[in-house]
């Protein structure tokens, strides 16, 4: 059964392999592709129910594949593809968004799409995979799920206070994170479930599949 409220959002970027993706797919009741995402759909058999973005980047045989599709044109070249759409999901009151196709390529680009999650982290749950890793942009507590053993890393956008970690080979009880700090590199998972817990910040949390 599909979850309410979960959007897929597809970049032009690097994306999992074709069964993550469609894998993914079904546990969203709302596929949306950023631009040249809708080839990334096409690719892996995906429908969009909405393409948006300026549209520079699709392919002529994705526009007339989904020529039925709602396509959303949003002109303004102060923002990227990935922030029109999320502003849209947010007009939309989505709850929970998985994004797909944001890394991979030049460096600049995939470090530029972490940090504009930076507003949306207290609007909707976030979530960004890769191939074999997740990151999970984060503003306030969150229990995850994941198995025994798993690689944990924490890196703070910008100073986090009252950091707090359970489930994991090394504690921390209400902490204070800065940028650049080190000290929450390569943590290891101890069991199936872990919580981070933030008083004020913002930080990523990157999970190893």
């Amino acid at each position: 059964m599909k979850r309410l409220n979960h959007t897929l959002l597809i970049g032009n970027g690097q994306t999992p392999s074709v069964p993550e993706l469609k894998a993914l797919a079904l546990k969203a009741d709302f596929v949306v592709a950023a631009d040249g995402g809708a080839d990334n759909a096409l690719r892996a058999g995906l429908v969009p129910d909405v393409i948006i973005g300026d549209l520079d980047s699709v392919s002529p045989r994705a526009r007339k594949k989904f020529s039925s599709c709602q396509w959303i044109l949003v002109n303004d070249q102060d923002n990227t593809d990935l922030q029109k759409a999320l502003d849209y999901l947010v007009a939309q009151k989505r709850k929970k968004c998985t994004l797909v196709g944001f890394d991979g390529g030049r460096m600049d680009f995939t470090l530029g799409n972490l940090l504009a999650l930076y507003p949306y982290a207290r609007k909707m749950e976030l979530c960004v995979v890769g191939n074999r890793w997740r990151i999970y942009p984060l503003a306030k507590k969150k229990t995850f799920d994941t198995r025994p053993g798993a690689r944990v890393s924490l890196l703070p956008f910008v100073p986090c206070r009252g950091v707090t970690l359970d489930g994991l080979k090394f504690p921390l009880q209400n902490a204070r994170l800065t940028l650049g700090t080190t000290q929450t590199l390569s943590n290891v998972t101890l069991k199936k479930r872990f919580t981070v817990n933030l008083q004020k910040g913002f930080l990523l949390v990157y999970l190893e599949n």
